[in-house]
């Protein structure tokens, strides 16, 4: 049997009894994993890592094995092939990982504390008990547990406990589920709890270092959301309860475990008296993807890894169809434009970037995977377009028949397109293929050729990328009669533009409302044409102009130097997702100048005229008159103003700090994070610097600690930036799940980037073994390919990483990562010049 070989196909679990004793004082698991299952062949294997393996008896005969630890498994020979059970015996470390059975760690009263906790997912559930570690591999499960208890404390697993003997703790029997999604955790814990309109139980968990109001948000969209996905699945939730429990030390975001979803406390936890309108949004969304996933990927689940985008990509898109139920107040579509859609075009435009379905079979591989930018945003993007070609109702049909089809088994995706292609009658198989099984999108291109409107479709790159001829079948959602629904080929003439203008009486556009993925490069004529409407256009539509120009930009279509003129004439607009992509050109711009040079002192005179008609408007800080599109306009119209390096800005801000220096937690949570940066930019001291550092470490509000993390990793003090730095593998101070916002933050820090850069190459090790594990791992390269632009830093970045470019799960993203900052030094030599001179004719 090879390591990349399905366990499943020779050994097929039914039942799991699982004991399993922890023991936090001595940091030692001990217990037996018994399973019920069907052998195929007389010698079978079963998945273990980092256990020690002491026994293994098949139906109560001892029996010889072999542990195999590079391959993860432990191989037994069996009396006979059939019906068998198997008992193993093991024991294992309980390591600080944030992976398997782990402890959390965190502050009360003065006093370190823990808390244990689980991660399984991707493979890691075979560090904490020996089985087929396999998404197709379901089973039912008893789950035993054992700790050093302390009197007061609570215990949470997937399924209710039914009884507590001597010291054991018995959860009830699980439907048939993954190994994957197993979890449990134990300490002293708070809750507070409500039911469903169907009598399901619904918790909020976290440490008493949080107040427990904390708690009262997330239960509120947690019952809501559960109540809504029955309703929308027309599928009950199929467990008894569904606990929400906020760990301190997670190395993801979240983790759909059925029954116990797990969550870092800034994902979950939220404080109402002063936290901000993007703080609210994200808990709620978070909670919504991973209760989609209770019934789409965990009643129903991927039968390969190979899947995985399945799972992810329908919670993310159902996150923001269940908040905009819940809250449509809110306009959340709104945010998946200015949050999914540019990471998603962004990242999908670099030559070597994975498609969205991707076969693996390395285990090592499988984390590859997590490219959240594709998996989670372009996969929830694509699923939208299919939304909107089918309508939603057909989309609910679809998966009321798929989860009845396949509820407590697996699937594939083309079992969801069957489903969908049945409730709508559209061939959606055959549209989103060639979506998922290649890589990258197209620009189409609008032109007006010998009087001809005629569309053409080609690869989009940002920085160099090899033409292969690509096709996709793109949904064009066009706004002129004739306009086909579905584009398949390379090139179409729609007929003579005059007349046709004539006849719909107003400006061409492709993509009406943004929601397929694909850009569009208009030539003048049409261009023009458009300009002269986009005063009278919708906000999406706005955006979708500046994205577009933004990445035609980018990918050297077109010059930055022509985008810069237009920006004025949506300076002033009131839409948050217009000025959102109105700053993130100007984010772009910034890379062409230098610190302290006059090109930087012309930009800053720029974003200083943008900003100033909405500085005026809406001053530092919240009104009551504010729109919630204005709660978010503030703080970036300000970030401008303080870039802008305006005086009077700076010592408004300056005095609002020395308001709040006793309790800085309360200052504005929009604009906290701008306003403790302006201190430690323009004020700052040694004591500012212990002071902000010793909040961070004793503060247990997440959305503060950002913000304070924000801040404090702009200082220009060399010491203080060599402090930070000596931090990082302090977990008291830095708890290692941070520094994937600790580390880029600095090293964008132009006083901070050769220190942090130094202390990446020089510690490699130490961060794979702290950190290694981390499903997100790949995104430290990631950070560093978004910030370095020179060419001494790309040979600095090929030298280090050449070495490592055959390490299992990073070759990808070392070489992606390698043409991102190729890209973007080419970029820089072939426009700078041009834009800056732009800029300056600009005030």
């Amino acid at each position: 049997m090879t390591q990349n070989g399905h366990l499943y196909e020779t050994f097929q679990p039914e039942h799991y009894d699982l004991n399993i004793d922890i023991n936090r004082a001595k940091k030692k698991i001990a217990g037996t994993s018994t399973i019920t299952g069907n052998a195929v062949e007389s010698t079978i294997a079963v998945h273990q890592k980092y256990l020690t393996i002491e026994s293994v008896m098949v139906d109560n005969q001892e029996v010889t094995f072999e542990t195999d630890d590079e391959a993860e498994l432990v191989r037994i020979n069996l009396p006979k092939a059939g019906k068998v059970t198997v008992m193993i015996a093991y024991e294992a470390p309980l390591t600080d990982t944030m992976m398997g059975i782990y402890p959390s760690y965190y502050e009360l009263d003065g006093k370190r504390q823990e808390i244990i906790g689980t991660q399984f997912e991707t493979t890691a559930a075979r560090q904490a008990f020996p089985s087929v570690d396999e998404p197709e591999a379901k089973a039912t499960f008893d789950l035993a547990i054992k700790f050093d208890e302390k009197p007061g404390e609570t215990i949470l697993a997937n399924m209710p406990e039914i009884r507590e003997e001597n010291g054991i703790h018995y959860f009830d029997t699980t439907k048939r589920m993954s190994t994957y999604l197993i979890a449990f955790a134990f300490g002293d814990l708070q809750s507070k709890q409500t039911t469903t309109k169907s009598g399901v139980k619904i918790g909020v968990y976290s440490t008493k270092a949080h107040d427990i109001n904390e708690l009262d948000f997330p239960l509120d969209i947690a019952k809501r959301s559960i109540d809504f996905y029955e309703e929308y699945y027309e599928t009950p939730y199929p467990l008894p309860h569904s606990w929400q429990l906020a760990l301190p030390d997670f190395s993801a975001g979240a983790m759909e475990n059925w029954g116990l979803v797990t969550y870092r406390e800034s994902y979950l936890l939220f404080d109402p008296a002063n936290a901000s309108m993007a703080t609210k949004q994200h808990v709620a969304t978070t909670i919504t993807h991973e209760l989609a996933h209770q019934w789409f990927g965990d009643l129903v689940t991927m039968k390969w890894w190979d899947d995985l985008w399945l799972n992810e990509s329908f919670a993310n898109m159902m996150e923001y169809v269940a908040v905009d139920a819940l809250e449509p107040d809110w306009h959340i579509w709104e945010t998946f434009q200015t949050l999914e859609v540019p990471r998603a075009l962004q990242r999908d435009a670099i030559d070597g970037v994975q498609p969205v379905h991707v076969a693996v079979e390395d285990p090592a591989e499988i984390a590859a995977l997590f490219d959240s930018a594709i998996v989670y945003a372009k996969g929830s993007r694509m699923l939208v377009m299919v939304r909107s070609l089918i309508g939603d109702e057909a989309l609910r049909s679809g998966l009321k028949n798929y989860f009845a089809a396949h509820q407590y088994g697996n699937a594939t995706g083309a079992d969801l397109w069957s489903a969908l292609e049945e409730a709508s009658g559209q061939n959606v198989g055959m549209i989103m293929n060639s979506w998922l099984e290649q890589p990258g999108y197209p620009v189409v291109s609008a032109s007006v050729v010998d009087g001809q409107l005629t569309l053409s479709q080609q690869q989009f790159f940002i920085g160099e990328g090899e033409e292969q001829g690509r096709i996709w079948q793109i949904p064009l959602n066009g706004n002129y009669d004739g306009v086909p629904t579905i584009m398949a080929g390379k090139e179409i003439k729609l007929g003579d533009y005059q007349e046709l203008r004539q006849q719909n009486g107003k400006a061409f556009r492709l993509n009406v409302g943004n929601n397929s993925h694909f850009i569009v490069k208009y030539d003048e004529t049409l261009l023009n044409d458009l300009l002269s409407e986009m005063a009278d256009f919708d906000a999406i539509t706005q955006l979708q102009f500046l994205q577009d120009l933004r990445l035609l930009a980018e990918g050297q279509q077109i010059s930055f130097a022509k985008v810069i003129p237009l920006l004025q004439q949506f300076a002033a607009s009131h839409s948050a997702i217009v000025i959102t992509a109105l700053y993130r050109i100007t984010t772009d711009l910034k890379k062409f100048v230098t610190p302290d040079s006059a090109e930087e002192q012309h930009l800053q005179a720029f974003l200083g005229q943008l900003s100033k008609g909405q500085v005026e408007r809406l001053g530092l800080t919240k009104r009551d008159s504010d729109t919630p599109d204005d709660l978010v306009i503030r703080p970036a119209v300000i970030s401008a103003a303080l870039y802008a390096q305006d005086k009077t800005m700076i010592a408004q801000v300056h005095e609002l700090f020395n308001e709040h220096q006793a309790d800085l937690i309360n200052l504005p949570a929009e604009i906290r994070a701008l306003t403790i940066g302006n201190e430690i930019k323009h004020y700052n001291s040694m004591k500012l610097f212990d002071h902000l550092m010793d909040l961070y470490r004793k503060s247990s509000d997440a959305s503060f600690k950002a913000d304070l993390q924000v801040a404090v990793a702009e200082t220009p003090d060399a010491k203080q930036v060599a402090k930070l730095i000596e931090d990082f593998e302090k977990p008291t101070i830095i708890k290692p799940q941070d520094l994937r916002a600790w580390f880029p933050a600095v090293l964008a820090n132009d006083a901070g980037q050769q220190a942090a850069w130094d202390w990446i190459r020089n510690d490699w090790g130490w961060m794979q073994k702290t950190v290694g594990g981390d499903m997100e791992f790949t995104g430290f390269i990631t950070s560093i390919a978004n910030i370095f632009k020179t060419p001494a830093r790309l040979q600095e970045f090929k030298d280090f990483f050449a070495p490592k470019l055959n390490t299992p799960g990073l070759t990808r993203e070392i070489t992606m990562d390698e043409r991102i900052i190729a890209g973007r030094v080419a970029l820089i030599a072939a426009d700078q010049v041009n834009v800056n001179a732009a800029v300056q004719a600009e005030y």
